[in-house]
Protein backbone atom coordinates (compact mmCIF):
# COMPACT_ATOMS: atom_id res chain seq x y z
CA UNK A 1 0.00 0.00 0.00
CA UNK A 2 1.19 3.51 -0.93
CA UNK A 3 -0.23 7.06 1.31
CA UNK A 4 0.21 9.94 -0.27
CA UNK A 5 -0.15 12.98 1.48
CA UNK A 6 -0.24 15.90 -0.79
CA UNK A 7 1.33 19.24 0.37
CA UNK A 8 0.21 22.38 2.10
CA UNK A 9 -2.68 23.84 0.33
CA UNK A 10 -3.00 21.39 -2.63
CA UNK A 11 -4.85 17.92 -3.20
CA UNK A 12 -5.68 14.81 -4.32
CA UNK A 13 -6.08 16.52 -7.72
CA UNK A 14 -2.48 18.05 -7.65
CA UNK A 15 0.17 16.73 -10.54
CA UNK A 16 2.28 14.36 -8.15
CA UNK A 17 -0.71 13.03 -6.77
CA UNK A 18 -2.28 12.53 -10.36
CA UNK A 19 1.10 11.20 -11.66
CA UNK A 20 1.37 8.82 -9.29
CA UNK A 21 -2.23 7.44 -9.66
CA UNK A 22 -1.99 7.22 -13.16
CA UNK A 23 1.23 5.07 -12.78
CA UNK A 24 -0.43 3.03 -10.42
CA UNK A 25 -3.46 2.06 -12.67
CA UNK A 26 -0.80 1.79 -15.29
CA UNK A 27 0.93 -1.19 -12.88
CA UNK A 28 -2.18 -2.85 -12.41
CA UNK A 29 -2.20 -1.51 -8.77
CA UNK A 30 -4.75 1.06 -8.47
CA UNK A 31 -5.73 -0.64 -5.22
CA UNK A 32 -2.46 -0.02 -3.60
CA UNK A 33 -3.04 3.41 -3.66
CA UNK A 34 -4.39 5.94 -1.30
CA UNK A 35 -4.33 9.67 -1.51
CA UNK A 36 -6.59 11.20 0.69
CA UNK A 37 -8.04 15.18 1.00
CA UNK A 38 -5.93 16.28 4.50
CA UNK A 39 -7.43 18.81 6.39
CA UNK A 40 -5.28 21.76 7.04
CA UNK A 41 -4.94 20.89 10.87
CA UNK A 42 -1.38 19.14 11.16
CA UNK A 43 -2.44 17.34 13.76
CA UNK A 44 -6.05 16.21 11.95
CA UNK A 45 -4.19 15.24 8.93
CA UNK A 46 -1.56 13.26 11.36
CA UNK A 47 -4.59 11.49 12.83
CA UNK A 48 -6.63 10.49 8.82
CA UNK A 49 -2.81 9.35 7.56
CA UNK A 50 -3.59 7.20 11.03
CA UNK A 51 -6.73 5.78 10.15
CA UNK A 52 -5.48 4.79 6.68
CA UNK A 53 -2.37 2.72 7.86
CA UNK A 54 -4.44 1.12 10.17
CA UNK A 55 -5.97 -0.66 6.56
CA UNK A 56 -2.68 -2.24 5.93
CA UNK A 57 0.60 -3.71 8.22
CA UNK A 58 3.76 -1.39 8.65
CA UNK A 59 5.88 -4.22 6.32
CA UNK A 60 3.26 -3.16 3.43
CA UNK A 61 2.95 0.26 3.66
CA UNK A 62 5.22 2.90 2.21
CA UNK A 63 4.57 6.50 2.41
CA UNK A 64 5.43 9.66 0.46
CA UNK A 65 4.92 12.89 0.88
CA UNK A 66 5.75 16.14 -0.37
CA UNK A 67 6.29 19.53 1.36
CA UNK A 68 4.30 20.17 4.61
CA UNK A 69 2.93 16.56 4.72
CA UNK A 70 6.41 15.00 4.56
CA UNK A 71 7.32 16.06 7.64
CA UNK A 72 3.63 14.56 9.11
CA UNK A 73 5.40 11.27 7.24
CA UNK A 74 8.49 11.20 8.78
CA UNK A 75 6.96 11.82 12.34
CA UNK A 76 4.26 8.52 11.64
CA UNK A 77 8.10 6.99 10.07
CA UNK A 78 9.56 6.75 13.21
CA UNK A 79 6.56 5.48 15.11
CA UNK A 80 6.20 2.76 12.66
CA UNK A 81 9.18 1.64 10.75
CA UNK A 82 7.79 1.46 7.58
CA UNK A 83 9.24 3.65 4.69
CA UNK A 84 8.90 7.06 3.03
CA UNK A 85 9.61 8.69 -0.14
CA UNK A 86 10.53 12.73 0.90
CA UNK A 87 9.15 15.19 -2.33
CA UNK A 88 11.04 18.68 -0.87
CA UNK A 89 10.20 18.02 2.59
CA UNK A 90 9.66 21.00 4.93
CA UNK A 91 12.07 20.77 7.79
CA UNK A 92 11.27 23.45 10.21
CA UNK A 93 7.52 24.33 9.20
CA UNK A 94 6.97 26.05 13.05
CA UNK A 95 9.44 28.66 11.59
CA UNK A 96 8.55 28.57 7.66
CA UNK A 97 4.41 28.66 8.22
CA UNK A 98 4.23 31.55 10.18
CA UNK A 99 3.94 33.85 7.21
CA UNK A 100 0.97 31.54 6.04
CA UNK A 101 -1.78 32.10 9.29
CA UNK A 102 -5.09 33.18 8.38
CA UNK A 103 -7.25 32.05 5.08
CA UNK A 104 -6.25 31.43 1.61
CA UNK A 105 -7.35 29.76 -1.02
CA UNK A 106 -6.97 25.96 -1.68
CA UNK A 107 -4.90 25.35 -5.15
CA UNK A 108 -7.14 23.06 -7.27
CA UNK A 109 -10.19 24.28 -5.85
CA UNK A 110 -12.17 27.42 -5.15
CA UNK A 111 -12.58 26.10 -0.99
CA UNK A 112 -11.13 28.61 1.27
CA UNK A 113 -8.20 26.91 3.73
CA UNK A 114 -7.74 28.35 7.03
CA UNK A 115 -4.44 27.86 8.45
CA UNK A 116 -4.68 28.60 12.60
CA UNK A 117 -2.14 30.08 14.63
CA UNK A 118 -2.71 26.71 17.05
CA UNK A 119 -1.72 24.67 13.76
CA UNK A 120 2.18 26.30 14.42
CA UNK A 121 1.98 24.55 18.16
CA UNK A 122 0.73 21.10 16.65
CA UNK A 123 3.63 21.36 14.25
CA UNK A 124 5.88 21.24 17.08
CA UNK A 125 4.68 18.30 18.77
CA UNK A 126 5.55 16.34 15.47
CA UNK A 127 8.97 17.76 15.07
CA UNK A 128 11.65 14.73 14.42
CA UNK A 129 15.25 16.10 15.35
CA UNK A 130 17.12 13.54 14.28
CA UNK A 131 16.49 10.74 11.97
CA UNK A 132 16.92 7.76 13.23
CA UNK A 133 17.21 5.08 10.09
CA UNK A 134 18.03 7.39 7.52
CA UNK A 135 17.90 3.58 4.78
CA UNK A 136 14.28 4.04 5.48
CA UNK A 137 13.89 7.18 3.37
CA UNK A 138 14.74 8.74 -0.38
CA UNK A 139 14.94 12.10 -0.71
CA UNK A 140 13.96 13.98 -3.94
CA UNK A 141 15.39 17.94 -3.83
CA UNK A 142 15.13 20.52 -6.26
CA UNK A 143 18.22 23.70 -6.09
CA UNK A 144 15.50 26.25 -7.35
CA UNK A 145 13.08 25.67 -5.04
CA UNK A 146 11.48 29.41 -4.13
CA UNK A 147 10.05 28.13 -0.65
CA UNK A 148 11.95 25.83 0.85
CA UNK A 149 16.16 25.36 1.18
CA UNK A 150 17.51 21.97 -0.22
CA UNK A 151 20.18 22.36 2.15
CA UNK A 152 18.25 22.22 5.29
CA UNK A 153 16.19 18.63 3.41
CA UNK A 154 19.88 17.46 2.50
CA UNK A 155 21.30 17.86 6.20
CA UNK A 156 17.78 16.86 7.86
CA UNK A 157 18.00 13.24 5.94
CA UNK A 158 21.60 12.21 5.76
CA UNK A 159 22.86 9.16 4.17
CA UNK A 160 19.25 8.28 2.42
CA UNK A 161 18.95 8.16 -0.97
CA UNK A 162 18.81 11.09 -2.36
CA UNK A 163 18.56 13.07 -5.77
CA UNK A 164 19.23 16.09 -6.11
CA UNK A 165 17.39 18.33 -9.35
CA UNK A 166 19.30 21.61 -10.21
CA UNK A 167 17.16 24.36 -10.73
CA UNK A 168 13.46 23.54 -11.05
CA UNK A 169 11.15 24.55 -8.53
CA UNK A 170 8.73 23.80 -5.42
CA UNK A 171 6.50 22.10 -8.01
CA UNK A 172 8.79 19.71 -9.42
CA UNK A 173 7.07 20.12 -13.16
CA UNK A 174 10.19 17.15 -13.63
CA UNK A 175 8.37 14.59 -11.36
CA UNK A 176 7.77 12.68 -14.32
CA UNK A 177 11.38 11.78 -15.18
CA UNK A 178 11.68 10.57 -11.01
CA UNK A 179 7.55 8.88 -10.29
CA UNK A 180 9.24 5.44 -11.50
CA UNK A 181 12.26 5.83 -8.78
CA UNK A 182 10.28 6.77 -6.52
CA UNK A 183 7.90 3.51 -6.86
CA UNK A 184 10.77 1.04 -7.34
CA UNK A 185 11.74 2.25 -3.87
CA UNK A 186 8.51 1.44 -2.84
CA UNK A 187 9.02 -1.99 -4.50
CA UNK A 188 6.21 -1.53 -6.55
CA UNK A 189 8.20 -1.48 -10.06
CA UNK A 190 10.69 -4.69 -10.45
CA UNK A 191 12.63 -3.54 -13.54
CA UNK A 192 13.61 0.37 -13.36
CA UNK A 193 16.77 1.56 -15.48
CA UNK A 194 18.43 2.60 -12.14
CA UNK A 195 21.13 4.57 -14.52
CA UNK A 196 17.96 6.71 -15.35
CA UNK A 197 16.12 6.75 -12.08
CA UNK A 198 18.62 8.25 -9.83
CA UNK A 199 19.21 5.60 -7.45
Amino acid sequence: MILYLHGFHSSPQSFKARLLAERMQQLGRADDYLCPQLPASPAAATGLAQDCIKQCRPVDLILIGSSLNDYCDTWLVEQIGCREGLLNPIVRPSRDLKKYVGVSTQYHSEQSLEFKREYIAELQILQIDRIRQPERYFLIAVTGDEVLDWREMVDHYPQDRQVMIGGSDHGTGEFTDYADAVLAFCGTLLNVNAAGSGL
